[in-house]
């Protein structure tokens, strides 16, 4: 392959070597299959392509100065992708497949996995699709799984900087009752306007309030929201949020770092309190906020004065980053060494 400059990689596709699959037929789980193909033989009518019957993760490896390589939390996703296919009448993987078939693909593309302190890392994504050829809307009763991975830089370019959000009322992440606790690909669709809205505006991100009543955060684009202020760590709570696997693993680090942790709904005004803030999820670990600009009210919530990270979000993205490339030890049990 040709040589790939880690330093500068963006976050997005690369064609690895292989992916593996597994397919779901008569009621039942088959063999774990490896492919060099890029491609999916799929029917028009399958009931991913027009009744979303798609469900996906995201997860990452990390090679450590060491030279060994980590998975991070690979039973957390696997558990996330099971409820997201209770969600939405999919069949489950069980935890000991997808994490035969996480392990295998990472070490089948090895080469890779960028090295120690590049700023790169390589991406695992899981995908579950729904494969039936039908017109009526009903659940299939074929479906394939999928991994593939993909070297990838930081997911924002100035990477652990902080940023700026815009909050966007005309637009809903999720309704509070719908498929927001769900990684579907249908709740990605409905943030593109939002995002784009943002962006044209010169924010980084889009930032969501309740779609019931426009009074308490709900996500920061695709990240779970945090605010520090008091010594405690405040996170939203509500029945439209993604359960952020970061999120719960800063949940549990702020704890063990002496702070009070506190989960619950917290309304617009109370972004005036927050000393720090950030967007959190596996894609950039954790994206500070310098500031949330609510244009419609003609407010702006100054967060970072310094236009710098806080000094909780620092130690918090230090000490995770350390546990996942093996810097520090893992009394959790969230990293997977491959052998």
């Amino acid at each position: 392959m040709k040589e790939i400059d880690w330093k500068n990689l963006s976050f997005g596709y690369q064609k690895t070597d292989y992916n593996v699959r597994i397919n779901y037929r008569n009621g039942a789980w088959g063999e774990l299959e490896v492919s060099s193909s890029e491609e999916i033989n799929m029917h028009m009518a399958a009931t991913c392509l027009h009744y979303g019957q798609e469900a996906f993760e995201g997860l990452k490896a990390y090679r450590g100065k060491d030279g060994k390589i980590r998975v991070f939390r690979l039973e957390a996703n696997a558990e996330r992708l099971q409820s997201t296919c209770q969600g939405i009448l999919m069949p489950e993987l069980p935890t000991e497949r997808f994490r035969e078939a996480v392990l295998k693909v990472v070490k089948l593309n090895e080469r890779f996995i960028p090295p120690y302190e590049s700023g790169a890392t390589l991406y695992i994504r899981p995908l579950l699709i729904g494969m039936t050829a039908q017109v009526g809307v009903h659940p299939a009763t074929e479906y394939m799984f999928i991994i593939f991975v993909t070297p990838v830089g930081p997911y924002f370019k100035g990477g652990f900087s902080t940023n700026p959000y815009v909050i966007i009322r005309e637009f809903d992440r999720a309704a509070p009752l719908g498929t927001g606790i769900y990684k579907v690909g249908g709740n990605y669709a409905a943030s593109l306007r939002a995002n784009k809205m943002a962006h044209d505006l010169g924010y980084s991100c889009e930032f969501y309030l309740d779609a019931k009543e426009k009074k308490y955060i709900d996500e920061c684009g695709a990240a779970n929201f945090f605010g520090i202020k008091d010594n405690t760590y405040v996170t939203p709570k509500s029945t439209s949020i993604l359960p952020s696997i970061t999120n719960k693993s800063l949940i549990q680090l702020a704890q063990d770092m002496g702070l009070k942790v506190e989960r619950r709904p917290v309304g617009e005004e109370e972004l005036a309190t927050f000393e720090e803030a950030g967007a959190c999820g596996t894609a950039a670990v954790i994206s500070p906020i310098s500031k949330i600009d609510d244009l419609e009210n003609k407010k702006s919530y100054v967060i970072s004065k310094d236009g710098k990270p806080g000094p909780w979000s620092t130690k918090l993205y230090n000490k995770l980053r350390a546990i996942q490339y093996g810097d520090e030890s893992d009394p959790y049990g969230w990293v997977t060494v491959l052998d």
